[in-house]
């Protein structure tokens, strides 16, 4: 199976050799940790957890397209926090994006991330043409 690098207009790419925002593998998407810093990675979008949340969701509902499906098909997400007392903002924005059967999810405190001012970090995996559950937003 070849392994294609997926690209979306609505989330910036990093210079080569650094790493890959969306792989495709078969059917299986695999995203990696996106923050909602800007299409240049340097403004942070959204001054708490449920912004910038939103943001990274939007992003993954870009890349999960990109490669051909929906949000449907998203199966595990992983989600970093700095302060996991603010969980429930995050759950709120991934109700925007996903109903019925939610994905499969983790959710880590950690003592920082790329910069300061980011607060979530989210990563996912997809199956698509599997999903079966419609998706919103």
């Amino acid at each position: 199976m070849a392994i294609n690098r997926i690209i979306s207009k609505d989330v910036a790419e990093v210079e080569p050799g650094l790493w890959s925002n969306c792989l495709r593998v078969g059917d299986v998407v695999y995203i990696a940790g996106l923050t909602s810093r800007d299409k240049n990675f340097d403004v942070v979008l959204g001054n708490d957890e449920y912004e910038q949340a939103k943001v990274i969701f939007a992003k993954i509902k870009a890349l999960v397209e990109a490669a051909g499906g929906t949000m449907s098909d998203v199966v595990k997400l992983t989600i970093f926090v700095t302060d996991i007392a603010n969980n429930k903002k995050v759950w709120a924005a991934r109700r925007e994006f996903f109903e019925g059967d939610f994905p499969c999810a983790t959710l880590v405190e950690v003592s920082a991330l790329a910069r300061k001012d980011l607060l979530v970090e989210i990563e996912a995996v997809a199956h698509l043409g599997q999903g079966g559950r419609p998706a919103t937003a």
